[in-house]
């Protein structure tokens, strides 16, 4: 049996099309990895890409991707929206298909050191993948963002996991883990007030009291001329996209604001939509079964 894994590496390019296109040439045409799926983000500043593949080929493919990025994206020069700390800002890995969590964590630690030792690279393992408790969470990895990034890794509580304990000149630093399937989820205010989209987002998110698998901050649209609460749902089937959306729109109300809209970014699982359409419709007793695709293609 064929073991798949996914994986959703973050790029530090948004606005630079053909910079974004080399570094996706990597995950083209390769025998046993699929590209499904790339976006680009102006506001963030970012790329999201959604591959899956056999192991082997797909680590292949990642490293020739990360290959490219460190060539090409200077964080020097790199400003938007979105925390970040590097050219290859995030890796994750997901267990696909005839494979365990605990074999996609060996697998994310053995591409996390090739990444380190290639490209002199600093790597953090998050998620499922630390080795420390306090390095599961990403948003505590990323803190300070590249332009702290040389004075944190001096202190010997943030040395890398992998490669040197000093930030690359241009491709900062990387982190690389595995976990669950995770939804991008982004919710648009009628407001250009960030501070608005900001104080929602602490409702919202589990650090700060909020809702559990949820990791919300507040982002500016320029070109839309309004903000956003962007969102990223650590485990959809705990606590639902709908409850998140609702959440929102209560405390929206307090501001006088409305939802004007909400996007998914990249792809997303079937049943985290599911599970928000048949709250919206009401429906009594409704399970994935009686989905139609689900069903042909189980």
């Amino acid at each position: 049996m064929n073991k798949i894994i996914e994986c959703v590496p973050n790029f530090s390019e948004g606005r630079d099309a053909e910079t974004v296109d080399k570094i996706i040439d990597a995950f083209r045409g390769q025998q046993q990895v699929k590209l499904l799926d790339y976006q680009l983000d102006k506001d963030h500043n970012r790329s999201v890409v959604t591959v899956v593949g056999q192991p082997d080929a797909l680590k292949k493919a990642v490293i020739g991707a990360v290959a490219e990025a460190v060539e090409r994206i200077d964080m020097r020069k790199h400003q938007g929206q979105h925390p970040r700390m590097g050219a290859v800002d995030v890796v994750p890995f997901i267990p696909v298909k005839n494979i365990t969590m605990d074999e996609v964590v060996t697998f994310s630690r053995q591409v996390a050191e090739e990444i380190g030792q290639t490209f002199q690279l600093p790597v953090f393992l998050y998620e499922a993948s630390a080795a420390r408790p306090q390095r599961q969470n990403l948003a505590a990895i990323r803190k300070g963002q590249f332009e702290g990034m040389e004075a944190k890794l001096k202190d010997p509580v943030w040395k890398p996991d992998f490669g040197p304990a000093q930030v690359h000149p241009t491709a900062g630093v990387t982190a690389v883990g595995a976990r669950m399937p995770l939804v991008a989820y982004n919710v648009n205010l009628d407001t250009d007030k960030l501070e608005i989209a900001d104080a929602i987002a602490k409702k919202v998110r589990h650090i700060s009291g909020g809702l559990r698998y949820c990791k919300a901050l507040g982002i500016e649209m320029q070109d839309r001329g309004l903000v956003q609460v962007s969102i990223n749902m650590t485990d959809y089937t705990r606590t639902a996209l709908y409850r998140v959306f609702e959440l929102i729109r209560i405390e929206a109300r307090r501001y006088g604001v409305n939802i004007v809209g909400s996007e998914i970014v990249g792809l997303v699982p079937m049943g985290a939509l599911i599970d928000s359409a048949a709250f919206y419709l009401g429906l009594e007793g409704f399970s994935m079964d009686q989905v139609l695709e689900y069903r042909i293609y189980e």
